[in-house]
């Protein structure tokens, strides 16, 4: 071969080398820009319902790898994978109420299939005489909220296809009576949801017969408050263990206390000097 030969061949493969690097730089470019758009699409949209069984979302999304099995489990179809455009973490499973809500299967087939525990079997497990079983009724996907403004029963126009629908009838949802004061002969029946018993399983939101369901089920961080430790419930078993050794003198002291209620009002001293 001479040496001209041996030249061209050599430019040839510097010129592929190059145009290989070229396109791999390009696309590496693309990849990253398509994804912190995915990324950015998933921060954009909190309001995701998991599972049955999720495990708090920082830690399900550690978890989660994406497999699918909890969705090819699912026998109503109610699972999804987030695709590109779900504006949700891509890969990993969530459901729509309003579309397909969750029919609470006794078996809860998605959660013993999950391989990481990011479907966390205990946290839907019931105890009874030492025998772990799967309890759909401890699940807590999310809560069911009432729109008060566009929820028909508090026109008083006569709806309980929310109550009816929901499968921990008169616990999850009552409904609540009150006087139809406007008319003075008719009764309003409100739909009161608990969030001790709520599974957040989003039959009450698919049954609503608004345009645009007036009941929603959210997240638990979204659609629950938080009291804070100081306010104590006088009737709760819980709240009366933690004031066990806790002085409850909280009198307040003052010349004016000193005195008896009748010595007080008899005195003819002003009220709030």
């Amino acid at each position: 071969m001479s040496n001209l030969e041996s030249k061209k061949i050599v430019i040839s493969q510097r010129r592929k080398f190059l145009s290989l690097m070229a396109q791999s730089i390009g696309l590496s470019a693309l990849g990253g820009m398509v994804w912190s758009g995915y990324l950015d699409e998933a921060k954009a949209a909190p309001l995701i319902l998991r599972p049955p069984g999720a495990r708090a979302e920082s830690e399900f999304i550690r978890m989660c790898i994406k497999c699918g099995q909890c969705v090819s489990a699912c026998p109503y179809d109610t699972l999804h994978l987030a695709k590109p455009g779900d504006q949700k973490p891509l890969g990993t499973p969530f459901f729509i109420p309003r579309e397909i809500p969750c029919y609470m299967c006794t078996d809860i087939p998605c959660v013993p299939v999950c391989p990481t525990g990011a479907l966390d079997k205990k946290s839907v497990s019931s105890l009874s005489e030492g025998v772990e079983t799967l309890d759909i009724m401890k699940a807590r996907m999310g809560l069911a909220v009432v729109d008060t403004e566009s929820c028909i029963a508090f026109w008083g126009i006569q709806c309980d296809a929310c109550y009816r629908a929901c499968p921990v009838m008169d616990s999850a949802i009552k409904l609540e009576y009150r006087r139809n004061e406007r008319t003075g002969k008719h009764a309003f029946l409100i739909p009161i949801v608990s969030s001790e018993t709520c599974t957040g399983c989003g039959l009450c939101e698919r049954a609503c017969v608004t345009e645009k369901a007036a009941i929603h089920v959210l997240p638990l961080d979204l659609a629950k408050g938080s009291i804070g430790g100081h306010y104590i419930k006088g009737w709760d078993k819980a709240d009366e263990k933690r004031l066990e050794g806790i002085s409850t003198d909280v009198t307040t002291h003052t010349k004016r206390s000193e005195k008896s209620a009748t010595d007080y009002l008899n005195s003819g001293e002003e009220m709030f000097k």
